[in-house]
């Protein structure tokens, strides 16, 4: 089973590509449905939070893309 005591600390870390894959991961663990049901809140928990990370850098990739955009639009 996965190890689900990391700190969201931890998570500030990740890239968005090994968010991405530890929250596919966590969501692959939750449908097995091995786990206990404290162990599957701490699951849920971690998804979440990586879910939260993978927004973050989306948003800030949207922002600079339309940063990019209106630097380069001559008008």
């Amino acid at each position: 089973m996965t190890s689900v005591s990391a700190t969201p600390a931890d998570i500030e870390t990740l890239s968005y590509e090994e968010a991405r894959d530890e929250l596919v991961r966590v969501v692959s663990e939750l449908e097995q449905g091995g786990a206990t049901l404290e162990q599957s809140i701490a699951l849920w928990e971690r998804g979440e939070a990586l879910a939260r990370r993978c927004e973050t850098w989306l948003i800030g990739a949207k922002e600079r893309l339309d940063a990019a955009r209106a630097a380069a639009d001559p008008s």
